[in-house]
């Protein structure tokens, strides 16, 4: 398998294919559900910004949407075991991506009553971006890379209509270039954000970057499993990676898992 400049095996190929099928089936094998795990944590931030802004209907802003996963959990009440039966299970194949799409959309309109929140995906991946919001899970999207680029006008103006901004795991690859962008599109009125980190990547530099902009951020506790190591090689990888920084695996990385911390910030007001 190819590995990427973090060591990682490289799974672009499943972001842009036309549907989530290859997404599924190559992340099922290799046991991936921090969107699970993270589902009641977002969910939880949504509540709390309600209340406390007095915003009926939020907006949140997912960082590497791909395909509307969080979306797809949060907001229409899907579980991950749902979604890799739907689009890696045995009989996928058969299914043309029309016929995906009138599954999603009957899913989307037949299933539990969406919660009271608008999701807007954040991707390079115009191909993951079309499915999710033909599917139905997102309600708007940005197709950008906001490492290499300002966004335009159009996307400054979605982006500043954002009240919290999520992330489930692109944060390392995405750095704080992206973040301040997104920060900056709000011309002051500061989103609420969580994101979900690898221990491998230092958080430090994109904390410092909301610190500047007003921000507290706390890491919650506990640690999350993403996804297995795909190769003995791979975690190898990371485990070197994680002794330069002076991060103990024992017990977690060891085992032959990923682990994700939680960052929660908010404006200091």
């Amino acid at each position: 398998m190819r590995v990427d400049t973090t060591g990682k095996i490289s799974l672009d190929h499943i972001y842009t294919r036309p549907d989530p099928r290859a997404y599924f089936s190559t992340l099922r094998e290799l046991d991936y559900n921090i969107p699970e795990l993270a589902k009641p944590h977002f969910q939880r931030l949504i509540a709390d910004y309600r209340e406390a802004r007095d915003v009926p209907v939020p907006t949140v802003l997912d960082i590497g949407c791909s395909y509307g996963i969080n979306a797809a959990l949060v907001k229409h009440g899907a579980t991950m075991a749902e979604l890799y039966d739907r689009y890696g299970g045995r009989d996928a194949h058969r299914y043309t991506r029309a016929a995906l799409l009138n599954r999603d959309r009957e899913l989307v309109d037949s299933g539990e009553p969406a919660n009271s929140v608008r999701f807007l995906g954040l991707d390079a991946s115009d191909s993951a971006l079309s499915y999710a919001l033909e599917a139905g899970f997102l309600d708007g999207a940005v197709h950008a890379d906001l490492e290499n680029g300002e966004p335009t006008g159009e996307q400054r103006a979605q982006l500043a209509a954002t009240d919290l901004v999520i992330s489930t795991g692109c944060l390392g690859y995405v750095t704080e270039r992206t973040i301040s962008r997104i920060v900056g599109a709000h011309d002051g009125r500061l989103p609420w954000m969580a994101h979900f980190i690898l221990r491998m990547f230092p958080f430090d530099p994109i904390a410092d970057t909301l610190a500047a902009a007003g921000y507290e951020t706390v890491r919650r506790g506990g640690l999350f499993k993403q996804r297995r190591f795909a190769t003995e090689e791979e975690q190898e990888s990371v485990l070197d990676r994680l002794a330069d920084a002076g991060i103990d695996p024992a017990g977690l990385e060891t085992g032959g898992w990923f682990y994700a911390q939680l960052y929660v910030s908010r404006p200091r007001d």
